[in-house]
């Protein structure tokens, strides 16, 4: 049996953002059967009608999604927008638990919003002002793509960690206040969202711990909150923190990630985190961490409750 040449030996054409666009591979020679093949052998990825990415790209999965939207939108013979949650990966907001699985756009107008198997396409007229251009490509404002999302998430916790991201990224609070004041669908949650959103949550797990405590009602922390120890220098800055009494810290991947110093591994993160916490507490405060699982099992609250009360911040 012969086998015809490996795909992997063609060069495909990538763009800024390593996408290979059937277009541009045609106009270097390359035929419709060669990528097909790629495909089928692994050595490409299909992301869009027209567009691959080659299987040595790693991305995660807003990673990917944002590449998909700039396919889409570098594929589009129309002007639709980039909204909702494809909006929001080119924004850079952070999202909690986002659906990436279509690319949403927005027509620009009152009808021929749908829905198939690539993409979610939003009906909406849209003002001037509702559109920006992010990385080259129409998108909505930064405070319109949220409003979108926490009127349709459904969940208090994943408006609230959209709106903190907003704010984080210098979104208007006003604008968007008055904005939710045209809209219909989702508007009581969005608003509640709103109205407790702080952008010094600096992840969607810190927004979905303070969320939880939101609706159990217990009493709110301070965000972000600097320990100095007697001589003044700078300890550490704590995620949550209830009178000096007692500080919460959320551990998330993201986190221990940003914290990697050049030629660490996470055993140095944890070593170092370690200390830091145990510098906080000789300062006075209890610490109590918790981490994702801890979110997603609802195990965080009754920890935390009890601690308030040890401290005397909640009576029992």
């Amino acid at each position: 049996m012969t086998l015809s040449p490996a795909p992997y030996r063609i060069t495909f054409p990538t763009d800024p953002h390593g996408i290979v666009y059937r277009k541009t591979a045609r106009e270097h020679g390359i035929t419709d059967n060669q990528l097909a093949r790629a495909v089928d052998q692994g050595h490409l990825r299909r992301i869009w009608p027209g567009a691959f990415l080659p299987s040595s790209t790693v991305l995660e999965h807003e990673a990917l999604h944002r590449v998909r939207t700039i396919a889409a939108m570098t594929c589009s013979t129309t002007d639709h927008v980039a909204s909702h949650t494809s909006a929001a990966v080119l924004h850079g907001l952070s999202m909690l638990m986002p659906d990436l699985g279509r690319v949403h756009q927005r027509t620009g107008t009152a009808t021929g919003g749908r829905v198939d198997s690539y993409r979610h396409l939003h009906s909406g007229v849209l003002d001037e002002s509702d559109v920006v251009l992010v990385d080259g490509f129409p998108t909505t404002s930064l405070e319109l793509t949220a409003i979108d999302l926490a009127c349709g998430v459904g969940e208090f916790a994943r408006a609230l960690a959209v709106f903190d991201s907003a704010l984080r990224l210098g979104a208007d609070a006003e604008a968007m206040a008055e904005s939710l004041e045209r809209r219909r669908t989702g508007v009581g949650l969005a608003r509640f969202a709103l109205g407790h959103a702080n952008g010094l949550s600096e992840n969607p797990g810190e927004s979905w711990g303070r969320g939880q405590m939101i609706v159990e009602h217990l009493p709110l922390p301070i965000l972000q909150r600097v320990y100095l120890d007697e001589r003044g220098e700078f300890v550490a800055r704590c995620d949550y923190d209830w009178e000096g009494k007692l500080v919460g810290e959320f551990d998330g991947k993201v986190k221990y990630q940003k914290l990697l110093k050049p030629g660490e591994d996470v055993t140095a993160v944890v070593v170092r985190e370690k200390r830091r916490e145990d510098a906080v507490r000789r300062l006075g405060p209890m610490v109590e961490r918790w981490v994702w699982t801890d979110l997603v099992r609802n195990v965080m609250i009754p920890r935390l409750t009890h601690n308030l009360q040890t401290v005397g911040i909640l009576k029992k």
